[in-house]
Formats: structure tokens, C-alpha cells, sequence
């Protein structure tokens, strides 16, 4: 991509691409890139802005933006990497991972089998001065059997989960590559292998089939869980979950193996006490609630509601968001009027015959205000609460 469009992009980031599109290109800009490119800086500004600083970073198609780690989730990767001699990236896409790869390893290697990618990361990788990735354009299995047994620290594949029509999948066996038959031949070549994966999968299932899985880790950022990450090769004879958020305003991680999970019982309160715990996304994911609700003091609502109540405020801030009850809340239209007479708030249901947005519209609500309401199941029965938010600092290591 020439200079001019790369400059008309940046001093056009503000301008809506539709109307540009309608416009006359000034002399040395291809306006369709130059979209392309406006496009790109915007998702960079909220999912790469250290990208932003480097004025000849070239941004590929929507498709590959939305497929590329977060730079916050890449930095989490690349502590996997750090002191790696030689690291491999077998299924490249915009590059992302790769160079967060390349920060802490002595050399990477880049491999996308879609050449236009593939050539677009390589001059992405010299603008940012990045001189210790190298670029292999073809598929990373086939590329990984012409190198030396043992000549990676670390290997990294991350399949697509998009069929040949482009709709999205979870399953390993639906991804590309199906990684589940290439497990031993892959660690044959690194002495660690770390795998992506949809945050959809079971984990126990994809523990299961990938076999000798170390460690997994559960990520979320800002409460939203985004990357499902397996290690393997290190021999554990169970593996350890580990459950993090990375956004500043929610942090914490918590490790925990599965059999102290399920050693640990759930301790049960018929009715909502004082106040409500809404337990982060990772954690929610991992399945950690009986040493969750342990470590707090706190009881679940019911065995199948994933929140939990108490009388009291922990000591420590709790990994996730804490609700003070108001009072109960009859969950039809008339009753929410009168309680809620801007007609806004915040809407969460948890083991309720109805989703979130569904009751929501039912309630007449609109998204918005400081209060929540909840529609869950305590002791067997449904019930409803009208609730304020309770600011809490983030939480660090637990």
C-alpha cells in the first residue's frame, strides 16, 4: 500500500468511509484501501492502540481484524514465549500474536498459508523494526515436519473457527486445522505446545482430546471471557485452571486444580440476603463455584443459579460484580413502572426461563441508569430484586 493512501487515511480516521467511497480520490490514494485503513484504525483504537503509534502499520481485512487477538490478550500469550530461544506461530493472520511473540522470544516464526496475509504481516513486521520474525507462507502443520525435532520452545497454533461458508464453530474437529490427532506430532517439535480455542468449548471435553494438558487458561477482559488457552507438555498429571481478567478495572486471577473443585460443596441460602455476587466471566466458565463461594463466605442461590448472596461484604474485593439488594421486585410490567420510573436499568437473569434482553423488553425497561434487575431462582422458586451496584477496587491475585 503507497504512502498517499496510508496518509489520507490517517488524516481522514474521523470521516465516514461510506461518503468517502462517493468522493473523488486525490491523486495517489485508492480510496477503497484507504477505507480499508480507516476501518482498521478504529478497531485499533480500542483493541490495539500500541499499534497506533506506528504510522506505517498496514491493517488487512475486516475478517482477519475480527480473527486477531486483542493486544492485551497477546501480551498474556507472549508470557508464555518469554526466554524461548525460538518460538512458532503456525497460524499467523494479522500478526498479533506473533509480535508480542517476538518482544520476549529470541526468534519467531511466522506462518500463514494465505499469501496476501502473509505478505501484509511480513511488511507489518518491518515497520514495527521487529528484525527477529521470520515469514513462511504455507499451512503450519506442513511447514512444522521440515524442521529439526525439539527446535521450538514453544508452538503455538490458534485454528480458525470459521467453516468454508464462514459461519463461526467451537469444536476442534470443526476448526482448521483439527489439531486433535496432531497433539503428540506437534510436542515432538517443541518442548511446550499452546493452543487456542473458541471460549465455547467444554474444557473437560477439549482437555480430553487433546491429552497431557498441563494448564488451561481461562481469559476475560473488562467481565467478558475471550480466549480459552491449553498448554501442553509438561507431564501433570491434572491440570491447573487458571482464571484471569485483564482489563485494569476488573483484574484478578485465581488458579485452582479441578479436583479441588469438586471436593469442595456448595453451600446453599433459600432466600437473596443482603447482597448479591455476580461472579466474573472466566470464573463462570472454569466452573469454579464451590471454592469461590468457600474462599468469600458466601452461599449460591440455588444449586443451578451461578450467583451468590450474603448478609455481608467480604474483607476482600470479590472477583466480579457486587449487587446491594434494594428490596423484591415483582417481575411484570405495572410493578417495574412503579419502581422504576424512568424506565431504565440493567437487566440480569441467571437460571431464569427467560434471557436477559427477552425480559427486559417484556418489563418495558431500556438499557441504562444505576439500578439492576435480577430475575433468578433461590431455594426453587423465581424471584426478583431491585439492586444498586457496589463499587469495589480490582483484585489482584486471589
Amino acid at each position: 500500500m503507497n504512502a498517499a493512501t496510508l496518509a489520507f487515511a490517517r488524516e481522514h480516521s474521523d470521516s465516514d468511509t461510506a461518503r468517502l467511497l462517493l468522493g473523488r480520490a486525490p491523486e495517489g490514494v485508492d480510496l477503497k484501501q484507504a477505507a480499508q485503513q480507516i476501518e482498521g484504525l478504529r478497531t485499533a483504537a480500542r483493541k490495539w492502540p500500541g499499534l497506533l503509534r506506528c504510522e506505517g502499520f498496514v491493517y488487512p481485512p475486516r475478517v482477519n481484524r475480527e480473527q486477531a487477538s486483542s493486544e492485551a490478550t497477546a501480551a498474556y500469550k507472549a508470557s508464555f514465549a518469554r526466554g524461548c530461544a525460538r518460538v512458532a506461530d503456525l497460524t499467523g493472520g494479522m500478526g498479533v500474536d506473533s509480535a508480542a511473540f517476538a518482544a520476549v522470544a529470541g526468534r519467531v516464526d511466522y506462518v500463514e498459508r494465505d499469501p496476501s496475509l502473509c505478505s501484509l504481516a511480513e511488511g507489518n513486521f518491518f515497520a514495527l523494526g521487529l528484525s527477529n520474525v521470520s515469514c513462511h507462507c504455507d499451512d503450519g502443520l506442513r511447514w512444522l515436519a521440515s524442521c529439526g525435532e525439539g527446535a521450538f520452545g514453544l508452538v503455538y497454533i490458534d485454528p480458525s473457527r470459521r467453516s468454508q461458508s464462514g459461519r463461526r464453530v467451537a469444536a476442534f474437529e470443526d476448526c482448521t486445522p483439527d489439531i486433535t490427532a496432531s497433539v503428540p506430532l506437534l510436542l515432538s517439535f517443541a518442548s511446550r505446545l499452546l493452543v487456542k480455542a473458541s471460549p465455547m468449548i467444554d474444557i473437560v471435553q477439549a482437555c480430553r482430546q487433546l491429552g497431557g494438558v498441563d494448564e488451561v487458561h481461562v481469559v476475560a477482559v473488562g467481565g467478558e471471557c475471550r480466549e480459552l488457552l491449553f498448554l501442553c507438555g509438561g507431564g501433570s498429571a491434572e491440570p491447573t485452571v487458571h482464571c484471569v481478567d485483564l482489563a485494569p478495572s476488573h483484574r484478578f486471577s485465581f488458579s485452582f486444580a479441578p479436583s479441588q473443585e469438586a471436593a469442595t460443596p456448595v453451600r446453599l441460602s433459600d432466600v437473596p440476603l443482603d447482597y448479591i455476587f455476580d461472579p466474573n466471566a472466566a470464573l463462570m466458565k472454569a466452573g469454579c463455584f464451590g471454592l469461590l463461594g468457600s474462599q468469600f463466605g458466601l452461599c449460591q442461590l440455588d444449586p443451578s443459579t451461578r450467583l451468590f448472596t450474603s448478609s455481608v461484604l467480604p474483607s476482600r474485593p470479590f472477583p466480579g460484580r457486587v449487587l446491594r439488594v434494594v428490596r423484591p421486585l415483582r417481575l411484570d410490567a405495572r410493578a417495574v413502572r412503579g419502581a422504576l420510573p424512568e424506565g431504565r436499568a440493567h437487566v440480569v437473569t441467571r437460571n431464569f426461563p427467560r434471557e436477559a434482553a427477552a425480559l427486559q423488553r417484556e418489563l418495558g425497561l431500556k438499557e441504562g441508569g444505576d439500578l439492576f434487575v435480577v430475575a433468578a431462582t433461590a431455594g426453587g422458586r423465581r424471584v426478583g430484586l431491585l439492586c444498586e451496584r457496589v463499587e469495589q477496587p480490582p483484585c489482584g491475585d486471589l
